[in-house]
């Protein structure tokens, strides 16, 4: 037998080297082609409403939840604290919030604050939602309704702690047709927004119908919240590990040792706060109206011109944000209007009285009561009433004054002027009067010398006779 030939060892490394190589790049390749490791979320932000919900704080929190990076961001926490607000803000809100990537939590605090109104709302659509310890929420009938704005024999709805079994009394309807859509509307959101996030949606559609509120303890209870949290740091070791819904798919949160970024209002959600305010955009309005005035009656004075111009815009874009009754706010216009036609007219008050009882009306019924934080605060409309009626009686004053007084130019300056007659020609002759030399003519003949008075004017001829 013959053994086979020993091949030498350094041609089989040979044969091998093409086969490791093909297996690096392989492997070079696949980890360029593959994804990109997820980058872990490193902070918490903090937006804060201690304020009521309106186009300011609308404003302000949609930036913030448009501008957020999901690489970078675990968590939004809103630290709430409000009366509630306008129903078009909270809207764009709750908008918002179901459109971030990034799982938004309400958070009620400090101890004594409140989610009311808007604040629930907002609330039930949350993520997760904590409370501060004395604190509540609810109270979230839509303010055009009041309370208890029922048909006769209608009663609220029971409350949801009744005993199983226990009927439910039938729920009163407000009164007229479009309060009644107003209230349904309402208590079908909030239960869209309960059912959302697998929160107690019978105990919401009490809190619109009867405007019922729930301290903290009850609230987690009933399932209304997730935590009863002391501060931020407890809220995120106690909700970290939760399932939440996250743009409309469960998500699990991670939030232990995220740093905490608080990110306060800005100069223009201040600056838009301000502007928006009831009370000041008819304070500009005022303004911007009288200055143009000033500026049409004293063509050239420029600074009246420019600050009315100004005033009249931003108030103009404020009235444009808030929800206003145009039927108000055209009886202050006419009131104002009134005013200024009585200044011109002189009717003896007569016009401006009603311009004053106008302006009133219109001030009150321009912006709807009820708003949290959007009324009109009735100093504010008796000072702007004193002020328009001040201004008034000063124009009108001036007017009274300037009938009184002697016509010093024109035709009615001549009538009752006396002079001299110059020289005269039948009824044609020539007069110095007020130093002037005019020509004239009488019915009868006047010699030179003789003192004439003026009883009319005819072009450049004055008619005359003896004084």
């Amino acid at each position: 037998m013959h053994s086979p030939p020993i091949r030498p060892a350094g041609r089989s490394i040979t044969r091998l080297l093409p086969c490791w190589t093909a297996s690096i790049l392989a492997t070079v390749i696949l980890t360029m082609l593959a994804p990109p490791a997820k980058a872990v979320a490193q902070r918490v932000i903090v937006l804060e409403i201690d304020d009521a919900i309106g186009p300011a704080v609308a404003d302000y929190v949609v930036r913030e939840l448009r501008t957020v990076s999901r690489s970078e961001t675990g968590l939004i926490v809103l630290r709430m604290n409000t009366p509630g607000g306008l129903d078009t803000s909270m809207r764009d809100i709750i908008s918002a919030m179901l459109a971030s990537p990034v799982p938004v939590a309400t958070y009620v605090a400090p101890n004594g604050a409140r989610a009311a109104s808007a604040g629930t709302y907002i609330a039930y659509a949350s993520a997760v939602v904590g409370m501060a310890p004395g604190t509540n929420i609810g109270a979230a009938t839509p303010v055009q309704l009041g309370v208890s704005p029922f048909l006769p024999g209608g009663k609220p709805e029971q409350p949801s702690g009744q005993k199983d079994g226990q009927e439910k009394e039938p729920v009163g309807q407000p009164a007229d047709t479009e309060s009644r859509k107003a209230l349904n509307d309402a208590v079908a959101y909030i239960r869209s927004l309960a059912e959302l996030n697998d929160r107690n949606a019978d105990w919401a559609a009490e809190a619109v119908r009867t405007a019922a509120s729930l301290q903290a303890s009850e609230a987690l209870k009933l399932h209304v919240i997730d935590v009863i949290a002391d501060d931020v740091p407890d809220l995120l070791r106690k909700i970290d590990g939760r399932t939440a819904t996250v743009a409309g798919k469960p998500e699990r949160l991670a939030t232990a040792n995220l740093q905490i970024v608080t990110v306060p209002p800005d100069w223009r959600t201040k600056l838009l706060a301000i502007a928006t305010n009831p009370n000041v955009a008819l304070i500009l309005m005022l303004i911007g109206i009288y200055g143009l005035l000033f500026e049409f009656l004293n063509p050239g004075a420029v600074v009246p011109g420019l600050i009315g111009a100004i005033s009249l815009l931003v108030a103009l874009y404020a009235l444009h944000l808030l929800p206003v009754n145009y039927a108000g706010a055209a009886l202050l216009l006419l009131g104002v209007g009134l005013m200024i036609a009585e200044a011109h007219i002189g009717a003896f008050g007569v016009i401006g009285v009603a311009g004053i009882i106008a302006f009133v009306i219109g001030a009150i019924m321009m912006f709807p009561p009820g708003a949290p934080g959007f009324q009109l605060s009735p100093a504010v409309v008796a000072g702007a009433v004193i002020v328009s009626a001040s201004l008034f009686l000063l124009v009108l004053s001036m007017l009274f004054r300037s009938h009184k007084r002697l016509v010093v130019t024109g035709k009615e300056a001549l009538l009752g002027a006396e002079g001299e007659a110059l020289d005269w020609r039948g009824e044609d002759g020539r007069v110095r009067i007020k130093g002037e030399i005019w020509r004239a003519r009488a019915a009868k003949p006047l010699p030179p010398g003789t003192r004439v008075k003026v009883v009319d004017r005819d072009g450049l001829v004055l008619v005359v006779e003896s004084a």
